[in-house]
């Protein structure tokens, strides 16, 4: 059956600073890593180079015929102390914006994606009272140096991942060096508390949540408030979450763990952002099968996450984040057209779907995971930085050349 998706549609495909760039010095994951102990594999360090590379990796992405370029802004670049912004900094992002431009793809702007400065993380990161109001203030600043030319707003990345990583099965050891590497980091920056928003411990999860909600917020209004036309969401966790048998108990305790909090505040926006890799079964006891973070890989997982999310907030949905962790890329290459083959078919039932962003170009810093997950459409040579497309870059490239021929008929 041919893919039909609508005029308009974004192709794209997503990364991250902290994960692409290397040497981001001033950020609280970037401490986070070099404390001792960490719950970090390895250190980011160099990353992928992309700091001064990005103008290589626009070119990747417009070289494959993509219509879009989502990339975040770093924030602990932008203001590495509290009120001292860089209008160099400010200038590097606004160069990617417009070279995405010239490319002929969509500038689509992350304003936080996990990682924030070391001295916001040393005040308590969200739960600061004041840190809604100093992450509006960062967003303003982006919003005057270049928010004019992007394409959609994406506030926070993944807000609900520590809740939804609690729902899989993580060891004790784990957890425990999770607290450790906190308080590591609390005890090396003489400070009472130091918080990420990647490392949350079970007793701040609520708080946490509730300052990244006001955090949003305060963000939505101060970009509406330079770009009212402005389309402003942000992205969110989404396991496509199945019942085995006949009691969806537990299913649903856990959406109401993991999303409500989210999908309710996504009424409110004009898309919400859904960043999907897993699928998972829950009978009336629990969990049925393997439940790990990089476990449940399935194709048809897009589209059950995809159609439950519209389902509760009845917005438009932009699929922020989507792959697979293998190191077989045929593999990914077979899973990005089945895939996509189901997002089609919400498509066709009348879901809002404004586009499709692949997670992720390049072979990456995974966070604790270090660079052992491969996700990218291009390998990176870890000592050169080299990047090399694989087989999946070159079938992804088709699929959208297909899906623009003929008004999006593929």
């Amino acid at each position: 059956m041919a893919r039909i998706f609508p005029a308009g549609f974004l192709w794209g495909v997503a990364s991250a600073g902290h994960q692409t760039e290397g040497g981001n010095t001033t950020s609280d994951t970037w401490y986070a890593e070099h404390v001792t102990p960490t719950v970090f594999r390895e250190p980011s360090g160099p990353a992928c180079d992309g700091y001064r590379r990005w103008r290589e990796d626009v070119d990747l992405a417009a070289g494959m015929g993509l219509t879009a370029y989502r990339f975040s802004v770093e924030w602990a670049r932008v203001e590495p102390r509290a009120g001292d912004f860089r209008d160099d900094e400010l200038a590097h992002y606004e160069a990617i914006v417009d070279r995405a431009r010239e490319r002929g793809m969509a500038p689509v702007v992350t304003f936080n994606h996990m990682t924030s400065p070391h001295w916001f993380a040393a005040r308590g990161g969200w739960l600061d009272p004041e840190a809604p109001a100093l992450f509006a203030r960062y967003c303003d600043r982006v919003m005057a140096a270049f928010g004019d030319r992007i394409a959609v707003a994406v506030t926070l990345n993944e807000p609900n991942l520590p809740r939804l990583l609690r729902w899989a099965a993580i060891p004790d050891a784990v957890r425990e060096l999770e607290r450790a590497t906190l308080e590591a980091a609390a005890e090396a920056a003489g400070v009472p508390r130091y918080r990420l928003a990647n490392v949350i411990l079970p007793e701040d999860m609520d708080a946490m949540g509730d300052g990244m909600t006001a955090g949003h917020r305060a963000a939505r209004a101060a970009i509406k408030a330079r770009r009212p036309d402005l389309p402003v969401g942000f992205s969110l966790a989404v396991v496509d979450d199945q019942v085995a048998g006949d009691d969806p108990s537990v299913r649903d305790r856990k959406r109401a763990e993991v999303y409500r909090r989210w999908l309710d505040l996504a009424g409110e926006d004009d898309y919400i952002g859904v960043q999907n890799y897993e699928r998972h079964y829950y009978d009336g006891n629990g969990p049925v099968g393997e439940q790990g973070p990089l476990a449940g890989v399935d194709p048809r997982s897009l589209a059950g996450a995809v159609r439950y999310v519209h389902e509760v907030t009845g917005v438009p949905v932009l699929v922020t984040e989507h792959g697979i962790a293998s190191e077989d890329d045929a593999r990914r290459a077979a899973f990005i057209g089945q895939s996509l083959d189901g997002l089609a078919e919400v498509v066709a039932e009348g879901v809002p779907v404004l586009g499709y962003f692949h997670w992720t170009l390049m072979d990456n810093f995974e966070w604790v995971f270090g660079y052992g997950p491969k996700l990218g459409l291009h390998a990176v040579d870890r000592n050169t930085f080299a990047r090399t497309p694989k087989a999946s870059a070159a079938v992804y490239a088709a699929i959208v050349r297909e899906a623009l021929t003929d008004g999006g008929r593929g």
